[in-house]
């Protein structure tokens, strides 16, 4: 979402010098008010759009586990690595510029605005053609194809979509391709642990002693603990806190400290 700039602009008038502390002020904070309801409105719409959406999924959930649900989208989902997508258009460099692909003067990718795709992480699409085993990750990938049609109707009014369920499958519009398959897990992005979760302290606390370089040991909690942090928003603070026969905390003893991307970067 492309929000409305703010910025203050200085304007000189020809007034008397008595008249301008009552004039200047009274400009200035009718446009900042101007500007603060714009804000406010649009953020208002995104609050209404995002409920809507929710209730539309729930609706969906709900009849889950019936067979017409099931045997409706079996095989009818496109996905983000093999698909050719019915409608697909060269990006505008406007609208999006994927790197991979080129510099955005000309066709760099292509993408469908009449379809949604479906994203999966690689460890659960093991089965023939990439496709998931899981019947519960198949169940959601089912139940969310019944959004389609809410989804391509709220992106016409400018409304870029997406849902990620529980299981890892995530399903966006309009349809594209990854730049890498099978990397994209919803889990473990920030948006989606904050709101399952909420705000939160996080200490993660690692076994550094010499018995963790066996068998691997100490690879595998340095990517648990990267994952941890990676999924931590702004609104969470954490720690990591090594020890073998002492403990001490990584970057002094200040505490825990605020997950921006700058302290997560440093961290990891």
């Amino acid at each position: 979402l492309k929000l409305p700039s703010i910025s203050w602009t200085m304007v000189s008038y020809h007034l008397p010098s008595m008249l301008l502390p009552a004039v200047v002020p009274l400009v200035v904070h009718a446009a900042s008010f101007e500007k603060e309801n714009e804000v406010k409105r649009i953020l208002e719409d995104m609050e209404s759009a995002v409920l809507a959406f929710r209730d539309e999924m729930q609706r969906l959930s709900a009849s889950r586990c019936d067979t017409a649900t099931l045997a409706q989208c079996s095989e009818s989902s496109f996905n983000d690595c093999s698909s050719t997508f019915p409608n697909q258009k060269c990006m505008e460099a406007d609208e999006l510029v994927v790197n991979a692909c080129g510099d955005g003067k000309s066709c760099n990718a292509l993408w469908d605005k009449t379809q949604t795709a479906v994203r999966i992480p690689a460890n659960l699409a093991r089965g023939p053609l990439q496709n998931p085993t899981d019947p519960k990750v198949i169940e959601s990938v089912c139940y969310s194809r019944l959004a389609e049609p809410y989804m391509v109707d709220n992106y016409n009014y400018g409304n870029q979509m997406y849902f990620g369920s529980s299981t890892g499958s995530f399903r966006i519009i309009p349809a594209r391709h990854s730049e890498i398959c099978g990397l994209y897990d919803p889990r473990r992005r920030p948006w989606f642990v904050a709101a399952s979760s909420g705000p939160k302290d996080v200490i993660v606390v690692i076994d550094v002693s010499g018995s963790m370089e066996d068998y691997g040991r100490m690879d595998l909690a340095k990517e648990a603990a990267i994952t941890i942090v990676e999924t931590l928003t702004v609104a969470d603070r954490f720690a990591i806190v090594p020890f073998n026969d002492k403990a001490s905390q990584i970057g002094g003893e200040g505490g825990l400290m605020r997950a921006t991307n700058e302290n997560k970067k440093q961290m990891i």
